[in-house]
């Protein structure tokens, strides 16, 4: 009898790490230094991904991918194809993928690209939207640009980088949220007009906090995976100076 108890609790034990990888929902934030954080103090504990990791609580993992200086744009100064953050974010095979990329697409050297903008984010959702673990992705919109500086400009973001945005959401039957209305108003928790401070990283994890619990279009999809050793802030840069 002991025997059978012995090989009862080895085979439990065998199949423990594949039950809490199923509990585990891979949640992977996307972007430039407003998700990366920078100008955020105590950037370790307080930007938005790691903010909402905690929201999540229980079940989640949520992941920072964030790049300073990033771009969406292929042809930009920066793509976020070219960093390891976009290969980390590919390898942490995500359920839930939060792509939030625009503000230095914004840029002039950057947006006399605009004609690929749409193309090249179609592109990014397809490349998600392939991976075995088929995770369910939200495009944010960019939040505010409170005084135009490094080149990113208000009247492109508003004007031209959300409606480009919307028209892919729209097409590829994606939900949005609404960074830019979550953050209006909130020139106090923008320091240098650009990035949130502490205050405004938690509105915006609040706002994708509540996209994800509300759940959008569809469900989210559990695999069971091994899952890659942390990215932490290995491969990103920590400029606050540049988006």
């Amino acid at each position: 009898m002991r025997k059978y108890s012995i090989l009862a609790a080895a085979i439990i034990c065998l199949h423990a790490p594949l039950v809490r990888a199923e509990e585990v929902v891979r949640v992977a934030c996307v972007g430039d230094s407003i998700t990366y954080g920078a100008g955020v103090a105590n950037r370790g504990k307080n930007n938005y991904p790691k903010v909402l990791g905690g929201l999540l609580g229980a079940g989640y993992e949520s992941r920072n991918f964030g790049v300073s200086g990033a771009t969406l744009l292929k042809k930009g100064d920066h793509p976020y194809w070219r960093t390891g953050a976009f290969k980390a974010a590919t390898e942490f095979k995500p359920h839930i993928v939060i792509i939030k990329l625009g503000t230095n697409d914004s840029k002039p050297q950057n947006w006399k690209h605009k004609a690929q903008y749409a193309v090249d984010l179609a592109a990014l959702v397809d490349h998600f939207q392939a991976l075995p673990s088929r995770p369910k992705i939200w495009l944010c919109k960019p939040v505010p640009v409170y005084k135009d500086r490094w080149g990113i400009t208000e009247k492109v973001v508003k004007g031209e980088v959300i409606p480009l945005l919307e028209g892919v959401a729209k097409k590829k039957k994606l939900p949005v949220i609404d960074l830019y209305k979550a953050l209006s108003g909130s020139r106090e928790h923008f320091p240098d007009g650009v990035h949130p401070n502490v205050k405004g990283a938690e509105i915006l994890a609040r706002a994708v906090y509540k996209a994800i619990r509300g759940g959008g279009k569809g469900k989210v999809k559990r695999t069971a995976a091994r899952l890659p050793a942390k990215a932490g802030s290995q491969g990103l840069s920590a400029e606050a100076e540049s988006l």
